[in-house]
């Protein structure tokens, strides 16, 4: 669960990355580094994948790598629905078969039981 809300943070920090990026007007490094400080939505969206990357740890501390890093896949989803809200983007049928293939792949090992219930043969306690 951790790293499934950890997803909605990163996919919001990825908006607010993009937002700020877009009303720079520096292209090279040092505009970038002085801009994360200087352009609010910037700075919000560095901020808020701090505390993304922090969810992550704790979720790393105590799940299944295998399980969580498709979950993290989910941050895609997100992002393509921010994007058509806040940017405007539009959805071909190439997106929506690729997110849909997302959504079903964690479906599919979010129902799949945990190594060590499926090595001992039980779901866990009732």
């Amino acid at each position: 669960m951790i790293v499934f809300v950890q997803t909605m943070f990163g996919a919001a920090a990825q908006i607010l990355m993009k937002g700020g990026a877009q009303s720079n007007d520096g292209d090279g490094i040092a505009q970038l580094v002085v801009a994360i400080f200087t352009q609010p939505k910037l700075f919000a969206g560095y901020c808020l994948y701090g505390f993304a990357s922090v969810l992550m740890i704790m979720a790393l501390k105590y799940g299944e790598l295998s399980i969580l890093y498709p979950v993290l896949a989910m941050t895609y989803v997100w992002v393509t629905g921010l994007s058509l809200v806040f940017f405007q983007e539009t959805l071909n049928p190439w997106k929506v078969a690729g997110l849909s293939a997302i959504v079903l792949g964690v479906a599919v090992l979010g129902r799949s039981k945990p190594a060590a219930a499926a090595a001992t043969g039980s779901a866990g306690p009732a």
